[in-house]
């Protein structure tokens, strides 16, 4: 003999029991005793999105880039070809402004980020600097002033230069999920290089301060010099954002 089983219906179902409500209240139970665990298990539900690697990676491309275009017209002032190279130091300052935005952009869309937001676009914007101020120490140096020696500048924008190099090997580590410790010497890399090109800066000041040259070289180079000195200290914040984020997360 058959029997007439209740019917339960799901709206009679306490809330707290229906299968999503318990997995969220897992994920805040967890939340809340591991966060950092908690953030590693929302990225494994919901996939690490890997595009934001791939920003910052491009803009330190960029960044090095610049610098790169920056000696070339250094060793092409005075000739017919500077105002090209100039355009090519413009295009890759667009290029990277492009990518900084569309950071910025992901960044307000996506719900997990495989870092903090912030640091994302802290970096971001720490990168961009460099091919900016870059930008402007090609601009100015197309304005130079008639006997203006070009080797006066050449060191500094060598060991810029340098500092591009390092800071885009230091944004790559972040896809690996290195360490600190594995770091700790590029790190120390720019911060050396940065160290040293104020040395070279206040020698390049002292030179033109004691020296006997026209009023405008003595304008033109101070200006120089300190622009060069400001994008090796960008390149400097750019490393201490990616040290930042490293020792946040590991």
């Amino acid at each position: 003999m058959s029997r007439n089983l209740p019917i339960r219906h799901i709206s009679d179902t306490p809330l707290s029991h229906c299968p999503a409500s318990v997995a969220v209240a897992s994920l805040k139970k967890g939340a809340a005793q591991h966060p950092k665990q908690h953030t590693m298990s929302l990225i494994n539900i919901f996939g690490r999105d890997t595009r934001f690697f791939d920003y910052l990676e491009n803009g330190a491309a960029e960044a090095r880039n610049s610098a790169s275009v920056l000696a070339r017209l250094l060793t092409q002032l005075g000739s017919s070809s500077t105002e090209t190279t100039l355009g090519d130091l413009a295009q890759s300052r667009r290029k990277h402004k492009r990518i900084a935005n569309e950071t910025t952009e992901a960044v307000t869309k996506v719900f997990v980020t495989p870092i903090d937001r912030e640091d994302i676009e802290r970096l971001s914007d720490s990168l961009y600097k460099i091919s900016k101020t870059i930008e402007k120490v090609g601009e100015r140096l197309l304005i130079c002033p008639p006997g203006a020696k070009m080797e006066n500048v050449q060191q500094q924008i060598s060991m810029l230069d340098q500092a591009t190099v390092v800071v885009e090997k230091l944004v790559h580590s972040l896809r690996k999920g290195t360490s600190g410790d594995a770091i700790r010497d590029d790190y120390d890399r720019v911060q050396t290089i940065e160290g040293d090109a104020d040395k070279v800066m206040n020698e390049h000041l002292r030179a033109l301060y004691h020296g006997v040259d026209d009023a405008r070289l003595v304008v033109f180079w101070k200006d120089i010099y300190e622009l060069v000195e400001k994008a090796i200290d960008r390149c400097r914040d750019a490393g201490n954002s990616v040290f930042h984020i490293v020792l946040k997360n590991s």
